[in-house]
Order: C-alpha cells, then sequence, then structure tokens
C-alpha cells in the first residue's frame, strides 16, 4: 500500500489530492496506529493531500447489526489532521481486547474517539493505567491527572520525588536556621514546610507534559472565552515536549508556552508567599497572646509581605520555570522516555530523573538565598 501512495506521490504530475479506497485489512499499523500514510506523511509534498477511504464492506471488524458507516483517515503536509486521523476499526480492536465500550470512558476521550483524534495507542495506555486502583480513581475523577499521565505514566513517581526532597531539603534548612529553637518554633517551621510542598506541587504540575483532546472537542464555549480557551490551548504545557499526532507545535507556540507557564508559576509564587507571610505573622501574633512571657522571635525583623511575594513570584517564574520546564520535558521526557523504550533501560532513565532533580533542588535553594 506504501509503495503504491508513494508512486503516485512521485509522478510526473503529482496529484494535490491523492484518494485510496482500501480495507481495514489492507492497512499495516505503526506505533500510534496511524496507518500506512505515516510511512510516507513525512515525504509528501508541503501541500500534498492523503485521504484513505476505508470500505465498510471490507472491514473484517464489525459488529453484528452495525450499521457500515464510510470511515476514512486523512493526511496532510499542508495542514494538522483534526478529524478521522485513525480508522475507527483499530479502536474496536482495543476496545474489544480490553473488553470496554466507550460509554464507560471519561467524557473528553468519549468525544475524542466520536472524532477520531484519540489514537490506539494513548487508548491502550488508558487501559493499561486502570488496571491500578490508584491510578483508577485518578485518571477517571481528574482530567489533570488523566492528561499528564497519559503522557508520563511515571508522573506520580516524579510528583512523589520531587515533594520528599522538597519536604527534606526545607527541614533540614530549618533546623540550621533555628538550631536549638527548632522544637520551640516548630509551628513555623510546619508553615514554610507546608508553603515549600505546595509550590513544588505547582513547578511539578504546571510543566508536566501533557495529552489533551479538549482542543478538539471544545467547540461549545463563549465567543471571548472560547478564544482565550483556544489560545492556551493551542500551547504545549512543557515547551521541550514531543508533537503528538493532531498537534504540531512551531517555534512561537513552544516559546509562548515558556512565557504562559512562567506567569502561571508566578503566580503561584506570590498567593503562596502572602499566604505564608500572614500565616507567620498569625502565629506571632497568637504566640504573644498565649505566651507572652516567651520572646521567641523578639526584636525580629521582617521584609514587607508585598515585597516579599513580588520578589519570589519573580524566582519561581523566571529561574524555577525555566529549570522545570527543561528537566520534564527534555531530560525525563525526550531522554528519560528515549532511555526506557529504545534502549530498555528504565532504571537509568529512573535515575536521572532523581538525579536531576535533587541537583535541581540544591540549585533553586542556592539561588533562592542569593
Amino acid at each position: 500500500m506504501s509503495q503504491i501512495v508513494m508512486k503516485e506521490l512521485n509522478g510526473r504530475d503529482p496529484p494535490g489530492l491523492l484518494i485510496v479506497v482500501a480495507g481495514a485489512s489492507h492497512l499495516i499499523y505503526g506505533s500510534r496506529g496511524t496507518g500506512v500514510p505515516a510511512r510516507v506523511s513525512k515525504k509528501l509534498p508541503k501541500k500534498g493531500q492523503v485521504v484513505v477511504l476505508l470500505d465498510p464492506e471490507r472491514q473484517s471488524i464489525r459488529r453484528e447489526g452495525q450499521i457500515p458507516v464510510a470511515d476514512f483517515l486523512w493526511y496532510s503536509a499542508a495542514k494538522t489532521c483534526t478529524r478521522n486521523c485513525f480508522d475507527r476499526a483499530e479502536i474496536a480492536r482495543v476496545m474489544n481486547a480490553a473488553g470496554r465500550r466507550p460509554e464507560a470512558l471519561p467524557q473528553d476521550l468519549q468525544k475524542g474517539i466520536d472524532l477520531g483524534v484519540v489514537s490506539p495507542e494513548i487508548l491502550q495506555n488508558f487501559f493499561d493505567l486502570d488496571k491500578n486502583p490508584v491510578m483508577t480513581e485518578l485518571i477517571h475523577r481528574f482530567q489533570g491527572f488523566r492528561e499528564r499521565l497519559l503522557a508520563d505514566p511515571k508522573f506520580l513517581q516524579r510528583l512523589a520525588i520531587e515533594e520528599a526532597i522538597s519536604i527534606s531539603t526545607t527541614l533540614l534548612a530549618q533546623y540550621e536556621r533555628r538550631k536549638g529553637r527548632f522544637f520551640e518554633e516548630i509551628d513555623y517551621v510546619l508553615t514554610d514546610t507546608i508553603r515549600g510542598s505546595v509550590v513544588d506541587f505547582f513547578t511539578v504540575w504546571l510543566p508536566a507534559p501533557t495529552i489533551s483532546v479538549l482542543s478538539f472537542t471544545d467547540n461549545d464555549s463563549g465567543q471571548s472565552l472560547g478564544f482565550v480557551r483556544g489560545l492556551l490551548g493551542s500551547l504545549p504545557d512543557n515547551a521541550f515536549q514531543k508533537n503528538t499526532f493532531g498537534q504540531n507545535w512551531n517555534m512561537n507556540q513552544r516559546v509562548a508556552a515558556v512565557i504562559v507557564g512562567g506567569l502561571k508559576l508566578a503566580g503561584v509564587g506570590f498567593i503562596s508567599s502572602v499566604g505564608a507571610g500572614v500565616s507567620s505573622d498569625l502565629l506571632y501574633a497568637a504566640r504573644g497572646v498565649l505566651k507572652p512571657s516567651v520572646s521567641v522571635g523578639a526584636g525580629r525583623k521582617r521584609a514587607p509581605v508585598l515585597k516579599s511575594a513580588a520578589v519570589y513570584s519573580c524566582f519561581l517564574g523566571t529561574s524555577a520555570n525555566l529549570r522545570y520546564q527543561i528537566i520534564a520535558g527534555l531530560l525525563e521526557h525526550r531522554l528519560g522516555e528515549s532511555l526506557a523504550t529504545q534502549y530498555n533501560q528504565p532504571l537509568l532513565a529512573g535515575l536521572l530523573s532523581f538525579v536531576a532533580r535533587t541537583a535541581n533542588s540544591y540549585l533553586g535553594t542556592q539561588v533562592g538565598h542569593h
């Protein structure tokens, strides 16, 4: 099939639109289920398009009583495919093998399958995650976790590593700072530790690569809201994440992703810093009322809350944002995934993630102090 397509494309008068009619059994699917044209899509002329019509009468997998509906796959070098990108017969194979029905899937996946923008590989990854009870709750109840776990099944491990490093380094720093007053001022210690834990959650959450079909299915929003959501939905969550089928991000979109991600982290830093400052002041006032004889923090000098929050938000939006974008996108998503899949070195990939995040936490502490 691919040879026939290439022969037509390389003819003396190559067509701008090539239509191929075939049965599902004549299509050989690659790792992403994109079919034969996936082999030739990169060789298409910039204005070339290939449409593969799947003749329903020749498709071997059809449920009894199901009405034959002509299906097709569309490939274009000029425009990203946003509808009927994957063969529903291949999707049916994955569904039947897992013993699942579309009605039991989350709504965004249902719509994505109806539009033909969910690949068999993504669907299989979802079913693999669904075998774990904890993962089942997360991917069915929370869209954010579903999008991140589909892109990176080890997202929870990375989050746990980051939180463990954050809590450990924060407690050590607090002990070095307070020495013998550590347990006397445990309330301040806990306030700073909780603030750091919340911030580190978002430094992992926001730059994490995602796989989302909402950019294809969300067409019912208001004009202004729909424009904003469409604009943000057109950007990758991580500037370095791999292109997915139907989403080919250019350099401008990736640069914009860094800026938008920085603004998000800056907002997290500002709010968390204000919250920590207010909480610290409340604890200090409560100590003065409950233990007036204890002069803990007497004569203390503190920077204004808003000024500290502004400085901290700038730090998160610039230095921290770039570092976490690189770790999540380049080191873990690209290099780590290649080590685990292509070279069969999952332990080395996990070690790379741990070392990178540990070094990043240390570097962030040093930069933050300066």
